[in-house]
């Protein structure tokens, strides 16, 4: 298989981020470097390191469910010694990195896994995962304006793709609405909001493909049941069994 493939099922990086890793000098194969981003390896032969790391595809797949809490950055480690989510998971805190990403002030439901391909798949803009979030913004939403939600709106890099928005209390001071999108950019449903004039009060996921937050307590974790991984990977075609 192609060295960025390999590096993606590891779990290491993204097949991009891989790229990346592979053309700046980070990756040996066999004791020697390899920057050609074309370079295929045999997993059960070739031996792969990463700055001098061995890396090997996991032979038993972990799937986490975390309910991320606010003030927790999305990350496996930060050089300012800021809390990660890593530090909720336990002894999977070296094993499992987070898919996709929740901003410092959001919460909900997180997804970590050591199974690269299924993580490349879940955050690649052609699977079209769905993900719903609870929204708490400040001032008085309009039908209108959830339905320019709905159809899309103007953010930096481009206009938002179809959205399900679902308002469930108007206020004069606060709205709360729950919206579902299948993109992921940068702090999107934040930008979402701004384009229509209200800014985000709090950002809780409660969806995430097949998956459901339901009464998972802030901060804490659960491993994903075999019919929950099998669901969520049959969603992006990845029809093995589990290992």
């Amino acid at each position: 298989m192609r060295l960025n493939k390999f590096l993606a099922k590891a779990g290491i990086a993204s097949r991009r981020r891989a790229d990346t890793l592979i053309e700046e000098g980070h990756v040996f194969v066999n004791g020697e470097l390899v920057t050609s981003l074309g370079t295929q390896v045999d997993e059960t032969k070739d031996a792969v390191s990463v700055d001098n790391k061995p890396v090997k595809i996991s032979d038993e797949y972990i799937y986490i469910m975390l309910h991320k809490p606010v003030s927790y950055l999305v990350t496996r480690q930060d050089e300012f010694g800021r809390q990660t989510v890593m530090d909720l998971v336990g002894k999977y805190r070296n094993v499992a990195k987070p898919v996709g990403r929740l901003d410092l002030n959001s919460s909900g439901l997180l997804l970590l896994t050591n199974d690269g391909e299924l993580a490349f798949r879940l955050t690649h803009p052609r699977f079209k995962i769905d993900k719903t979030y609870s929204v708490k913004c400040e001032g008085y939403l309009t039908e209108e304006e959830a339905g320019r939600l709905e159809k899309g709106v103007a953010i930096e890099g481009g206009i938002t793709a179809p959205a399900k928005v679902k308002i469930t209390m108007q206020g004069k001071d606060f709205s709360r609405f729950e919206i579902t999108i299948h993109e992921g950019k940068k702090r999107q449903v934040r930008l979402m909001c701004l384009a229509v004039k209200h800014e985000v009060i709090a950002l809780k996921r409660l969806t995430f493909g097949n998956l459901q937050l339901d009464d998972l307590k802030e901060g804490k974790y659960r491993l994903l049941t075999s019919e929950e991984a099998k669901t969520l990977k049959g969603i992006v075609g990845l029809w093995k069994n589990l290992r």
